[in-house]
């Protein structure tokens, strides 16, 4: 689960939140405008989210696995 996390936050691995891929995955995903997600609102994503959350990152581990 990690390696995907680690991949796609490169370039923003300390600043997750900023990645435009990550704001791309939510926006499409969610629905939340990728241009009004700062730090607050990725926490608070994250924390709302988390079940779907690790559920993806689970199917993304298999993915990468296979």
């Amino acid at each position: 689960m990690l390696v995907y996390l680690w991949r796609a936050a490169k370039g923003y691995r300390l600043r997750p939140w900023a990645s435009p891929y990550i704001r791309w995955r939510i926006e499409t995903y969610w629905g939340i405008h990728a241009e009004t997600i700062g730090f607050r609102e990725f926490v608070s994503f994250g924390w709302t989210h988390r079940r779907e959350l690790w559920r993806f990152l689970r199917w993304a581990e298999r993915m990468a696995e296979g």
